[in-house]
């Protein structure tokens, strides 16, 4: 690849350590200032000291330009840099200081542009690698000693906090341990684990504290593995090619056969200098940053940070949806969507008893209870007597009468019977609470992740944008997953994923299409890297997921992602129109430079004038429709 042109990943990553990014935004100041010095001297009849000017700003720019076509070299690219190398180079050599100069600030302002084109954030994995705990409380001799995470070996004995980030892959050794999976299963409903089963690290304690039996070193667990699996998928990902890079060699190579035949007709060098200076690839190097830079300012309108030039390009031209379940097409919280009172209880007030001893409890799905209680305006009173036992439920006094609220195991220990289920569970339900009043059975509530309202439209609108293949990934249970998104335009559903298994579906999705990885936690930062385009929910989403993403939407809602695709295949559609109608007519001053009709100062300043043509035409990438909005059919949306 070369590295002149437009968003390069290879140039971005060049260019993005050290002093070059600097060097390469603040190039065209040395030209321009070197040519207004040169005119200025000129308009005194100092034309020694024009000249001069002149071919001192054509040197500084062009010991840039070496320093890039050698590093090109070197990693065995070649590309149009070579033709402004050479128009530049030429115009020293055969002491046409002025085309030079010209032709250096043409170079310069498209490496200037580009720079600025090709910003974009870091990749750090700062958020994801700060969550990673540094030390653990390690039971020694009866006592607790806080010691780094990396002292810890298998067999150790560890205090968990409530709260705390398990450090390591372990067991359950003492206690019962209600963990928040969703750094890896991305599921928002905490999981009890009892004694002896295994856990793995990057759970939260949502419980009490409880004690872990260490089985891997903390270098070795899961948590740890993320980090590698986003930094490794990101290095695999391949570049993507630019548009001088696909026409580029042979451009080239026609440059470089009519300079020469030129000269070999002519004898005349001047003649071949004529030819380079019309055939730099301007339009290339300034149009298509113009419209590219038009298209992310637009999409930054609409709520879409797109994290480049390349990003906006790949976004032009994807074809398969790879989107995750939790927080991304639901809302990431529990939600009560079943009650079913037994006897002759009132639902009504199930609620109210049950939500007033929820009050006392932490647990999402007793936040959830309450939330639905207070959203029905019911009156919550205070709750006497209670106790939580982890995983199991809470008990306690409402008014003076006995509430349980929890699971089977509660009701056993109170001797409550609940009668077998007399009807089918609901499908998309995740939990299931059973609820006792005055020691009988009274209801049976259950709860689940619901689809955003927008979540199907979202999806319509985005098959008609061209997307042919959507795929839901999750790690939540399979017969949950389908239940849910039944209806929506899906093709696939792969349930129960680890990070792992997200980013091999991404890889497998591959042999369909370019793929675009929608996402919003820390479990789905690997798949986003590995993806040719990560898209990360930023209102809501983990930190982790927005640096591993190429695109990161600022409003927790998938509705803006349509509209941006939109933009940016009408500023890949403006970069292109750009680039072919300016090579064209590069193409008509080459012929003519060869056959003696333009000086090399003409060429250079015939390449301006098409220079700011196609600058013109890329500018239009910011008109268009001002509020981003699709046009919609009875048919359902559009998105032409």
């Amino acid at each position: 690849m070369t590295t002149a042109a437009v968003g390069s990943t290879e140039t971005v990553r060049l260019a993005s350590v050290g002093w070059m990014p600097r060097l390469r935004g603040w190039l065209a100041v040395l030209p321009l200032v070197g040519l207004c010095t040169g005119l200025s001297a000129q308009a005194l009849s100092h034309p020694d000291v024009a000249a001069w000017a002149w071919a001192l700003a054509t040197v500084a720019v062009l010991a840039v330009l070496a320093s890039q076509v050698v590093t090109g070299l070197v990693r065995g690219n070649v590309g149009l840099d070579l033709v402004a190398l050479l128009s530049m180079g030429g115009a020293l050599a055969l002491w046409q200081p002025l085309a030079g100069a010209v032709v250096a600030l043409m170079y310069a302002g498209g490496q200037s542009l580009e720079a600025y084109a090709a910003g974009r954030a870091g990749r750090a994995m700062t958020a994801l690698i700060a969550r990673q705990p540094r030390t653990a409380l390690r039971e020694e001799g009866g006592a607790l000693r806080e010691v780094p995470l990396a002292a810890l070996v298998p067999g150790d004995r560890i205090l968990v906090r409530v709260g705390d980030v398990l450090p390591v892959d372990g067991r359950v050794a003492a206690g019962r341990a209600v963990l928040d999976r969703s750094s890896l299963t991305g599921e928002a409903l905490p999981v009890t684990f009892g004694a002896n089963d295994p856990v793995l690290s990057g759970t939260v304690n949502a419980g009490t504290p409880f004690t872990l039996l260490a089985e891997r070193a903390a270098a070795e667990s899961t948590y740890a593995g993320i980090v590698r699996l986003v930094e490794a998928a990101r290095s695999q990902k391949a570049p993507m090619a630019r548009l001088a890079d696909r026409y580029g060699l042979a451009f080239l190579a026609l440059t470089l056969l009519l300079a020469g035949g030129a000269w070999l007709a002519t004898g005349d060098p001047l003649r071949s200098l004529a030819v380079l200076v019309v055939a730099t690839p301007c339009p290339l190097i300034l149009a298509v940053p113009v419209a590219l830079v038009s298209g992310l300012s637009r999409a930054a309108g609409i709520g879409v940070l797109i994290k480049g030039g390349g990003a906006l390009e790949m976004l032009a031209k994807i074809r398969v949806l790879v989107v995750d379940k939790t927080g991304t097409l639901t809302h990431g919280t529990a939600r009560l969507i079943s009650a079913r009172t037994l006897a002759a209880c009132d639902e009504a007030e199930v609620l109210r008893l049950a939500a007033s001893l929820d009050q006392a409890s932490g647990h999402p799905v007793a936040r959830a209870l309450v939330d639905e209680a207070l959203g029905r305006g019911l009156t919550l009173s205070q709750p006497t007597m209670v106790t939580e036992s982890p995983g199991q439920g809470v008990t306690g006094k409402v008014e003076g009468r006995p509430v349980l609220v929890g699971g089977p195991r509660l009701m056993r220990m109170h001797d409550v019977c609940f009668p077998p289920a007399d009807g089918p569970r609901h499908a998309a339900a995740a939990a299931t609470v059973l609820v006792a009043i005055d020691g009988a059975p009274a209801a049976i509530l259950e709860f689940a992740d619901p689809l955003r309202a927008d979540g199907g439209n979202a999806l319509a609108a985005l098959r008609a944008c061209g997307i042919e293949r959507v795929v839901l990934a999750t790690g939540d249970r399979r017969g949950v997953a389908e239940a849910l998104v039944a209806g929506l335009p899906i093709d696939a559903v792969a349930a129960d994923l680890d990070p792992t298994a997200k980013t091999d579906t991404v890889a497998a999705e591959r042999r369909n299409g370019p793929v675009m990885m929608v996402g919003d936690g820390v479990n789905d930062a690997p798949a986003l890297a590995a993806a040719d385009l990560g898209v990360a929910l930023g209102a809501r989403g983990a930190a982790a997921a927005a640096e591993a993403a190429d695109v990161v939407l600022l409003v927790d809602s998938l509705a803006p992602l349509p509209r941006a695709i939109r933009i940016a295949r009408r500023a890949r559609a403006i970069a292109l129109q750009s680039v072919w109608v300016g090579l064209g007519l590069s193409l008509v001053g080459m012929v003519a430079a060869a056959l003696g009709y333009l000086s090399p100062l003409q060429g250079a300043l015939l390449q301006e004038a098409i220079d700011v043509a196609v600058i013109l035409n890329a500018m239009r990438a910011l008109g268009g429709p001002q509020d981003g909005r699709e046009p919609t059919t009875q048919g359902g949306p559009r998105c032409p």
